[in-house]
């Protein structure tokens, strides 16, 4: 049987989320599957992903094959490293211990990309919304001005800021 780690679309017309699952590879895209092995939201700034690193390890050192859309999210965040690190480990080029440790600094330089990511998002964020604020203010003075002149006119020609309606004789 050809399996397959593939990514499973759920949600509803353009908002999709996805799993990640292992599925015969003959299987349709949202049918039947083995095991759900994680989640994928693409839709905010920074894509919501999460994986169980083990099963995921599991399952390709069983033969699964992986999509292509897989093989990045799962290179992204790590899965393949420990697998090549794990490798290494099986062969003795490495102990478990440094194994770990070199996959423990790439987790931490990993959060450290994704925490400049996120403070550089919140401040464009911060930008954006200054901007909007100043361009705001400014369409409101120039609708104050446009406002007062109105009244200084008025004033000026002798009538009053709002006329009144003068009563009906019957």
């Amino acid at each position: 049987m050809a399996v397959k780690i593939r990514l499973q679309r759920k949600g509803r017309k353009k908002a999709p989320y996805y799993y990640v699952v292992v599925a015969d590879s003959r299987s349709p895209r949202d049918g039947r599957f083995i095991e759900k092995i994680g989640f994928y939201n693409p839709l905010p700034k920074l894509a919501e992903v999460s994986i169980d690193t083990d099963r995921a390890i599991y399952w390709l050192n069983q033969g699964a094959k992986t999509t292509k859309t897989v093989r990045n999210i799962l290179s992204k965040h790590g899965v393949l490293y420990k697998k090549h690190l794990l490798r290494g480990v099986s062969m003795n080029i490495l102990t478990q211990e440094e194994a770990d440790a070199k996959y423990a600094e790439f987790l931490k330089q990993k959060q450290e990309k994704y925490a400049e990511a996120l403070r550089k998002l919140e401040a464009e964020g911060q930008k954006e919304l200054q901007k909007r604020n100043e361009a705001e203010a400014k369409i409101n003075e120039s609708r104050m001005k446009k406002i007062q002149e109105k009244r200084r006119k008025a004033l000026e020609s002798g009538q009053s800021e709002a006329p009144q309606a003068e009563p009906k004789q019957e």
